[in-house]
């Protein structure tokens, strides 16, 4: 049997059409899909740094001294684990700022009274994630 004059099928410019047509739209979105990202990321490594400087003020209140470490605060309660540093992607890239400054007339001991992300990379607001 021979082959029909009209057999179904895409032809090549069809299928480079529709191919063209997919790269637009996929160049639109991943840019728009990658910022919402980092604006994700974003908003987590806020809200983990105001939960971490919440607990350090307690337990330095609670205790009359601060934290040495944030492995303090999940032994004593005020965390259940060590947050996930959203941007580095580990909970071992904080970095604690340590004064010798008291924070409390009754404080006995100085220790960590700050924590920052251990990122080098800028934020959308231009400065980097470690002064946030």
């Amino acid at each position: 049997m021979g082959r029909g004059k009209h057999e179904g099928g895409f032809t090549l410019i069809e299928l480079i059409i529709v191919m063209a047509i997919i790269a637009i739209l996929a160049s639109i979105a991943v840019p728009s899909y990658l910022s919402s990202m980092k604006a994700a990321k974003e908003v987590v490594l806020k809200e983990d740094l105001h939960v971490m400087r919440g607990a350090i003020d307690s337990y330095t209140m609670d205790k009359q001294k601060a934290p040495q470490s944030l492995d303090d605060l999940v032994q004593a309660g005020y965390l259940k684990s060590i947050p996930t540093d959203p941007i580095t992607h580990s909970d071992q890239t904080w970095v604690t700022n340590t004064s010798d400054t008291y924070e409390s007339v009754d404080e006995s001991e100085p220790g960590i009274d700050d924590v920052h992300s251990g990122s080098q990379e800028t934020g959308s607001n231009g400065q980097l994630y470690s002064t946030w």
